[in-house]
């Protein structure tokens, strides 16, 4: 970690790393919970933590929802020196890669192979990793379980990390035309709409499904010269959380280059209740008009 004061993404994003870290040793849901709701605080501050901090000390910190005591040192920890002890703590009672063993897909061999080729510990890394072509290099990793891990890690990273991946992608390739938020949100409500009534054709899963149930609702359609295929998310993250009948996966085609996002149902912050892609956040609240 950087030993230089650190910016309010950079604090969020290491409160989520404590509790991918967390959660990895088996702590409460409540422990690794508060971590993430106090990442996802820092993260939608219009004011940097180092100005609130030169302002009143820690106490503005702790009058911020879901931060304690406990959790205003850590991120003035973070803050001012860049790094926090917990996390390095964290970290050496995991061996490399372990981090990597939450990913579908991944066991402890090849989650030490990841580590040891490519030098990299978080699961943001992975997935920049999974997107730049690094980790189809490494043994035993093919296109169709590299694009197995990018899905799995869709739903698992936080807003942060999401735009640090698209801020790197985009320094090394143009940027791909993509359907407007507009656009996407209106497939999303036709197509959960139209799942509710029972108007769509169903597919069976193979994953997830051992009775071969057809239940997932699949809608396919047209619009502004692309072409939509919608569904309910059936990842393993998905089943965990209880979203399969609200995270909606949509893929959108045009001129051969397929792309995909993810619409979810916002939990907390200024989009709460809303209907959000993940990923283009800044978007969805102008669409908002927040």
């Amino acid at each position: 970690m950087k030993k230089t004061a650190s910016s309010n993404d950079e604090i969020a994003d290491t409160l989520d790393h404590v509790a991918d870290l967390l959660e990895l040793e088996g702590e409460s849901s409540f422990r690794v919970r508060s971590y993430r709701n106090a990442a996802q605080t820092i993260r939608d501050l219009d004011t940097p933590v180092r100005e609130l901090m030169k302002q009143d000390g820690e106490h503005l910190l702790k009058d911020l929802p879901g931060i304690g005591d406990k959790l205003a040192g850590s991120i003035k920890e973070i803050a001012t020196t860049g790094r926090l002890g917990l996390a390095e703590r964290l970290e050496h009672e995991t061996w490399p890669g372990q981090l990597f063993t939450q990913v579908l897909g991944i066991g402890p061999e090849l989650a030490r192979r990841i580590h040891e080729q490519l030098k990299i510990s978080t699961l943001e890394e992975l997935e920049l990793a999974a997107h730049d072509g690094r980790l189809e290099q490494v043994k035993g990793i093919g296109p169709e379980r590299a694009e197995g891990i990018r899905v799995a890690l869709a739903g698992m990273l936080s807003q942060s990390s999401r735009r640090r991946l698209r801020q790197a992608i985009r320094e090394e390739a143009p940027r791909q035309e993509r359907p407007s938020v507009d656009l996407l949100l209106e497939i999303d409500d036709q197509y959960r709409r139209k799942a509710e009534r029972d108007q769509l054709r169903k597919i069976s899963p193979k994953r997830f499904n051992p009775e071969g149930e057809a239940w997932l609702p699949v809608l396919r359609t047209q619009r502004q010269g692309w072409s939509f295929t919608a569904l309910f998310s059936n990842t393993a993250l998905a089943h965990r959380s209880g979203k399969t009948h609200d995270w909606v996966v949509i893929y959108y085609e045009r001129a051969g280059e397929q792309q995909q996002g993810t619409v979810v149902t916002a939990e907390r912050g200024p989009l709460a209740g809303q209907r959000v892609i993940r990923g283009r956040e800044r978007e969805c609240r102008e669409h908002y008009g927040l």
